[in-house]
């Protein structure tokens, strides 16, 4: 067998991208949207644009970069150790901030799968308890949480997919209209503050440029598949969130803490839509089981360089960091204390918000990067030309979604980067020669 036919051709690439992309983010997001009303499409197009951009600017990144190692080796090609350093931090606390959103969706559909009524207190203890329970279950290492965590992802997919497809037999052009605008918000208002939790549904696009080495004609198909990936994931995104919003009342939606669910059951009959609660629960607890131990693993890759405790770099002998996992778990903990409110969609918004905006941080600086990157490859200037045009649309959609997370979400992401730069304040000796004295 050749080396070419062991590679994977666009179309793969393009499929593995999309559902890459197509965890667990989804599942609650009809609920916010409903309570802005069908014009948060307008959100979704604009997110998807951005979305689009910034993948194939990572697309570029992967291809063109001189040093590797992902979103940080891109950051160090402009910024030096400290750009690294910088990346890898702030991508790391937004993944933590994530898992708790993630248990958080799974505590939503969980309890309306059992019908449990549970107030924002036990919420939060729900969430910290499946927290801590993932995190010990990754104790043996990644092997069977690995399997569960692929099969468990289309407990999303399978629903989301269908209810694009088949939903828009029930759906009702005059109910859509009519929730066009539920809150009279003024325009701009009202599209902005969608854009954070749309953009949250496409976190993970970054990683979809990994699999470069691995790809047929990766200058050709990487950009084409990364783009083809995010577009058919917006495309199922908007049907689904959309044709919802014309099937059942905006209200109906905004409070529900399974929505995915409630839509199935009116549709079709109340226990396919039980089902839908179970899939997506059981979803949820797939991708947090491989979440929680991918970010560990980031942990432990940066402590590995040197820019956080050798503690996150201690193994067991079936390769599981356990300390870094307890730590992790330990963060997760505080931050779900911190964030508990007597709604479940108010707390998953204050989270997610953070999460997007510590999120932005690593994909700012790769966008700043990226003109360096370039600087040196020879390519035709119309190529160079797009690229420059792209990453600035990229660069400008990453600043709005900034505005659109909120002040307080951005002054809480402030402090979190600020706090950065004071811990690699005390590791930098390792990286950085100081400067002789005159």
């Amino acid at each position: 067998m050749s080396e070419g036919s062991k590679k994977m051709g666009v179309v793969q690439l393009t499929i593995i991208t999309a559902v890459n992309m197509m965890g667990s983010g989804i599942i609650m997001l009809p609920a916010k949207l409903a309570s802005v009303g069908t014009i948060s499409v307008l959100s979704w197009l604009v997110t998807a644009l951005g979305s689009m951009c910034l993948a194939y600017c990572f697309a570029q990144c992967g291809m063109y970069s001189r040093l590797k190692g992902g979103m940080g080796g891109y950051c160090q090609n402009t910024f030096g150790v400290g750009g690294n350093f910088m990346c890898n931090y702030t991508y790391a606390f937004s993944l933590i901030v994530a898992n708790v959103a993630i248990g958080l969706s799974a505590v939503g559909y969980g309890a309306v799968f059992l019908d449990v009524n549970l107030n924002g207190f036990m919420t939060g203890l729900a969430t910290i308890g499946l927290l801590w329970i993932t995190s010990v279950a990754n104790f043996g290492g990644p092997k069977i949480t690995g399997r569960i965590g692929s099969v468990t992802v289309w407990g999303v997919i399978i629903p989301v997919v269908s209810i694009s497809i088949l939903g828009w037999i029930w759906f009702s052009p005059s109910l859509y209209v009519s929730q066009w605008n539920v809150n009279n918000l003024p325009f701009g208002e009202a599209v902005t503050s969608s854009i954070t939790l749309t953009l949250w549904s496409f976190l993970g696009l970054e990683s979809a440029c990994a699999n470069t080495d691995a790809v047929e004609n990766p200058e050709k198909n990487v950009p084409i598949a990364v783009l083809g990936g995010t577009l058919g994931a917006a495309v199922i995104y908007i049907a689904s969130t959309n044709v919802m919003a014309g099937i059942i009342p905006a209200f109906e939606i905004a409070n529900s803490n399974a929505p995915f669910g409630l839509v199935f059951a009116r549709c079709f009959a109340p226990w396919v839509g039980k089902a839908v609660e179970g899939l997506m629960a059981l979803a949820c607890i797939g991708s947090l089981l491989g979440w929680q131990f991918t970010t560990a693993q980031v942990l432990k890759a940066s402590a590995d360089v040197g820019y956080f405790p050798k503690v996150f770099s201690k193994v067991t002998s079936t390769d599981a960091p356990i300390i870094g996992m307890i730590i992790m778990t330990c963060i997760e903990t505080v931050i779900s204390f911190a964030t508990m409110s007597d709604q479940l969609m108010e707390q998953f918004e204050a989270i997610t918000n953070l999460a997007v905006i510590t999120n932005l941080v690593p994909y700012i600086l790769c966008m700043a990067a990226l003109p360096f990157i370039i600087s040196g490859v020879k390519m035709s200037g119309n190529k160079r030309f797009w690229i420059t045009v792209v990453n600035l649309i990229a660069t400008a959609y990453s600043f709005y979604a900034c505005y659109g997370s909120g002040l307080e979400a951005m002054a809480y992401g402030s402090l979190v980067t600020f706090f950065g730069w004071t811990i690699y304040g005390y590791v930098a000796y390792k990286f950085e020669k100081a400067p002789e004295a005159a």
